[in-house]
């Protein structure tokens, strides 16, 4: 195992190496990333902030969070769902988002979306979990060039949820989303949160 794909903090935990020397992106990687998450609202939220993420670094997703939580009424799906295309405009002018149309338009419609499987399947979250059976996959990469940027299993989520309407859920993002939220636990071996989540 190299020195890249492990990191050795200053509080003497290694940490998977792809985590950045700030608080902000620390905390994120040693309370959230990987921890099942069977809330709807969070899970909302993951899905936008992952599709927004594309073409650009977490680091900059992670810093324009609270942006997107004020802005998109704390990711309430039914809320951004009745979002008009003036309020669109309006969220397109303000810096503490990522102001790409696209990527704004899709939250909004992604919401109906995901409204839609919230009525069809009872919760995103039996939605979501169903595709590995309620039975979250533990993989055991020891280096980071093992890790897939894709599998079958986000394959399969993505066409289905592209097939459902959904927007910026390309393979390579919900496999980013289902690491985020449990569904797949991919810290390396070495890292202290592999045993742990």
């Amino acid at each position: 195992m190299s020195t890249q794909d492990l990191k050795l903090g200053e509080d003497g935990r290694q940490r998977c190496g792809w985590v950045a020397d700030d608080a902000l992106y620390i905390a994120y990687h040693d309370e959230e990333w990987g921890v099942p998450v069977y809330d709807d609202r969070l899970l909302f939220e993951m899905l936008t902030l992952e599709g927004a993420q594309a073409g650009l670094s977490w680091r900059t997703i992670l810093n324009k969070r609270e942006g997107y939580r004020r802005l998109f009424a704390n990711f309430d799906a039914e809320r951004v769902a009745r979002f008009d295309a003036a309020r669109v405009d309006a969220l397109l002018q303000d810096a503490s988002i990522v102001r790409h149309r696209g990527k704004v338009e899709s939250t909004v419609s992604n919401a109906a979306c995901f409204i839609e499987v919230q009525e069809t399947e009872g919760s995103f979250a039996d939605y979501l979990w169903g595709f590995v059976h309620g039975k979250r996959k533990v993989n055991a990469f020891e280096r980071l060039e093992d890790v897939p940027a894709k599998t079958d299993l986000s394959d399969r989520l993505s066409k289905d949820l592209k097939k459902r309407g959904f927007r910026f859920v390309g393979s390579t993002t919900c496999y980013a989303f289902l690491q985020a939220v449990g569904v797949v636990n991919d810290h390396l071996v070495g890292c202290f949160r592999y045993y742990e989540v």
